[in-house]
């Protein structure tokens, strides 16, 4: 997986299209991302103590990473990898920056 935590993203499918957010958390395993505001659910919550009443939270749900793209400079762009004096460095793919 080529994104990473506190990158800048823009939603690409999906009712969440078009916006755009940063990423909180990443899971590479189920290739799944949670981003800040985007995908949101009511969780109900049961309550931990004894005498208060439970609630429902909005809470962010992960998102496939498929479905999101990487902002360079505010434009959508692909990532790639380039070898940089013998490490492995993110590149954008439109412009050839590191990211």
């Amino acid at each position: 997986m080529k994104l990473k935590k506190g990158d800048n993203i823009i939603v690409i499918t999906g009712k969440d299209k078009g916006k755009r957010g940063k990423i909180l958390q990443v899971f590479p395993d189920i290739n799944k991302v949670i981003v800040e505001g985007m995908n949101i659910s009511k969780v109900h919550e049961k309550s931990r103590t004894r005498g208060k009443a439970g609630q429902i939270v909005e809470r962010s749900m992960p998102l496939s990473a498929s479905n999101l793209m990487i902002l360079d400079a505010g434009v959508p762009t692909r990532i790639g990898i380039k070898k940089v004096g013998g490490k492995s460095v993110r590149i954008a793919k439109k412009s050839g920056n590191e990211i």
